[in-house]
């Protein structure tokens, strides 16, 4: 079995994702065979991943934050990486992804009683992660002083202590106070639990940090643990695509560029990394919109993205007039972009016959596109290859989808993937749906595109982006952190 680390933080969104990405950069770079591995993750921001052995099955669905870290380690992304994954639906209920099949679905209170038996799933795949490898970077999830779920606890240190990782606990001083979420993780930890920590680290620290001397000195006499390092804002990591929802209420704005793209932020919204290539292009700005607000009026490009509940969020969709946005937007001679569900809510309806997503079985589309779409219980999980038929590019991606989507406009397919039409586009040619995730990372389409809204494409490698971005984060981490010290303690 591989020697393993684990990251936990002191509580949710504070840069763990980021770290053990940059970590096991820093132990490929040395030449290790590292893996990543988080045995939980709530996200709907998603990727399609390998599944060992299953030869007939398109893919399965892990968070996109292990999809990344595989990258940093150099290796193919797995289901194994992520054994469970919760893909949220409604504000007390998920669908639950085992091994990257639908397991189910389940309300909060039902899964806490569900943990026991996923438990043997999240430690086949820790096995099987483990194998042939030199050492494996766990991260964990929200954080281990949450003892009110500890008892079934799958994800911290219900795994810690089963599986026998030693544990480096992650503190972000930027919202403040971590002095007491360190000592106070310290205090509330029963003994078991407490004795699996083996230093903590400082995240996204801003300015001089020697004016932190007093806080350390303070933690240690709180806690007794070693510091491993404070590690500066990490000004790369804005360059890495985002697998949490809580960063999109700081990208409601963006700096004035020559094109704006409009992304109104639907309450279910998923994978809207799909957004991060446009972002890196110079002349283009990209606006999450949040619920409340209405889609601006200077918008060149509405996309409406991802969901995971499409009837749902084309409910509130309306709720916040965001139709009558889009309507006015298309009158001035705006173009749409509709990717998954997204492509579902532009057609004239959108049926759940089954009652998939809810209880609500059908609502009316927005009408920009001369289709219906109806839910199936079979759901399409692949990654793909395609080509553009506007922009004679090639594309390379993946779907994650229930439905399907028929209707006049789809004469007009916006991609061949794998040699089968898809999505459709209305008669003026200016709205475009897809079901096909990553379009925008291609270069090629990406550079025609924003040519036929009349900007320049800035001729950017997206993935050798990524690539860069990473090994900045590395650099960074090498020189902030004791990584020799934190590698020497895994076991």
């Amino acid at each position: 079995m591989a020697k393993a680390i684990m990251l936990q933080g002191t509580g949710s969104d504070v840069g763990k994702t980021v770290l053990v990405a940059g970590l096991c950069r820093v132990a490929r770079n040395r030449g290790l065979k590292v893996r990543p591995f988080k045995p939980q993750n709530m996200s709907n921001n998603a990727a399609v991943a390998d599944i060992p052995g299953d030869n007939n099955h398109g893919g399965g669905e892990i968070g996109r934050a292990q999809w990344l870290q595989a990258i940093a380690c150099g290796a193919a992304p797995s289901v194994h990486m992520n054994p469970v994954l919760l893909k949220p639906q409604t504000d007390v209920g998920a669908q639950v992804i085992v091994q990257g099949k639908v397991f189910g679905e389940a309300r909060a209170r039902d899964y806490q009683a569900l943990k026991g038996r996923l438990m043997d799933a999240v430690l086949d795949s820790w096995a099987k992660v483990g194998e042939g490898a030199d050492l494996v970077i766990v991260e964990g999830a929200g954080s281990p002083a949450e003892i009110n779920l500890r008892s079934r606890d799958i994800a911290n240190m219900g795994f810690a202590t089963r599986a026998d990782v030693p544990v480096v606990l992650v503190g972000d001083i930027d919202r403040g106070g971590v002095i007491a979420s360190v000592a106070g993780t310290h205090l509330i930890l029963p003994e078991e639990d407490r004795r699996m920590i083996v230093g903590y680290l400082i995240n996204k620290f801003r300015g001089d940090v020697s004016l932190f001397d007093d806080g350390l000195k303070a933690i240690e006499k709180f806690t007794g643990w070693r510091c491993f390092g404070v590690v500066p804002w990490l000004k790369a990591a804005v360059r890495l695509p985002s697998e949490d929802s809580v960063v999109l209420e700081r990208l409601a704005s963006g700096e004035t560029r020559a094109l704006k793209v409009v992304v109104p932020m639907l309450g279910r919204i998923a994978n809207f990394d799909d957004l991060d290539p446009l972002k890196a292009e110079p002349q283009v700005e990209v606006v999450f919109v949040p619920p409340g607000k209405p889609l601006p009026a200077d918008a060149g490009l509405v996309v409406i993205p991802g969901s995971k509940s499409t009837i749902g969020d084309l409910l509130k969709f309306r709720e916040n007039g965001w139709d009558r946005d889009l309507a006015a937007h298309r009158k001035r001679g705006g173009h749409v972009v509709g990717i998954c569900g997204g492509f579902q809510m532009l057609g004239r309806m959108v049926r759940d016959p089954d009652g998939i997503e809810g209880s609500v079985t059908e609502a009316e589309g927005l009408g920009l596109l001369d289709i219906e779409t109806v839910m199936e219980p079979e759901k399409t999980v692949r990654n793909v290859s395609a080509r553009s038929v506007p922009f004679d590019q090639p594309l390379a991606g993946y779907e994650i989808h229930l439905g399907r989507t028929t209707g006049p406009d789809t004469r007009r397919p916006s991609a061949i993937i794998n040699g089968v039409e898809d999505g459709a586009i209305s008669a003026d040619g200016k709205v475009i749906g897809t079901y096909m995730h990553g379009l925008f990372g291609a270069d090629g389409f990406r550079g025609k595109f924003l040519e036929s809204l009349g900007v320049r494409g800035g001729g950017i490698d997206y993935r050798a982006e990524v690539e860069r971005a990473l090994d900045e984060v590395a650099a960074e981490l090498e020189t902030h952190l004791d990584c020799d010290a934190i590698f020497s303690l895994a076991r």
